[in-house]
């Protein structure tokens, strides 16, 4: 089945959330905000907008059906590398909702998530160059799997903080608007040395993606995101060139 035909066969055209989760999904997501609530953002600034306007000002079904949207295109981007029985790593996906998708359609996948467990004061978009911004929530982003039908055993969620992160071999290594689009991608390099094969698959967003032509073998753009501010490319990358 293509994941076309997965996204026309889903009972609903939205998740179910809370207004928790809601407010989580427009920090990570700031494109599901309203125009004139992107304007009270700028007029309020960062800190207004994390603690009060994102939780109380906004619509739990609206931002629900637009994340629907906008994960349903997002899980086109990477649909020729899901299978059956892939092991995923996913860095920073936020509340899930891709892997959601992905679990959604291939049944015997496992995810490992490696995430952050707390909100900062003022949320930044920018460069985080020791990677010290967060926004999300790890029973959040476990209640939200859950409650959507994902089985608790499909996937483990590890504090980017406080856990050890999962050491074992993946297949596939997802990590969305998060590694070498807000904090460096060597953070982890050697980490993700250690849990990728010569098949294993990166993908991820980079405002440098010549870079990465100096750091693995095979680099190949997937999308172009020309309109935004970063001007970044989502890459899919292969085999570790000094491994």
């Amino acid at each position: 089945m293509k994941v076309n035909t997965l996204l026309q066969h889903q009972k609903h055209d939205f998740f179910k959330f809370d207004r928790k989760i809601s407010q989580l999904a427009v920090l990570q997501r700031i494109e599901l905000l309203s125009p004139s609530l992107k304007k009270v953002r700028k007029f309020f600034g960062r800190y207004i907008f994390t603690k009060f306007i994102s939780r109380y000002l906004i619509n739990p079904k609206k931002v629900s059906l637009k994340y629907y949207h906008l994960m349903s295109k997002e899980i086109l981007t990477v649909s020729a590398f899901l299978k059956e029985k892939n092991n995923i790593l996913s860095i920073g996906s936020g509340i899930g909702g891709l892997e959601l998708l992905i679990l959604k359609k291939y049944h015997d996948t496992m995810v490992h998530f490696i995430e952050k467990n707390y909100i900062s004061k003022k949320v930044r978009y920018g460069w985080d160059k020791s990677n010290y911004e967060a926004y999300n929530s790890l029973n959040s982003l476990n209640f939200f799997l859950l409650s959507n039908g994902i089985d608790k055993n499909k996937f483990k969620i590890f504090d980017c903080d406080k856990s050890k992160y999962p050491n074992q071999k993946f297949d596939l290594i997802i990590s969305l608007y998060s590694l070498d689009y807000h904090y460096d991608f060597n953070i982890y390099k050697e980490y993700l040395k250690k849990v990728s094969t010569k098949e294993t698959i990166f993908i991820f967003d980079t405002i440098r993606s010549d870079y990465f032509t100096k750091i693995f073998k095979n680099v190949s753009i997937l999308k172009d995101d020309n309109q935004t501010v970063h001007k970044s490319k989502r890459i899919a990358c292969k085999i570790f060139i000094d491994e």
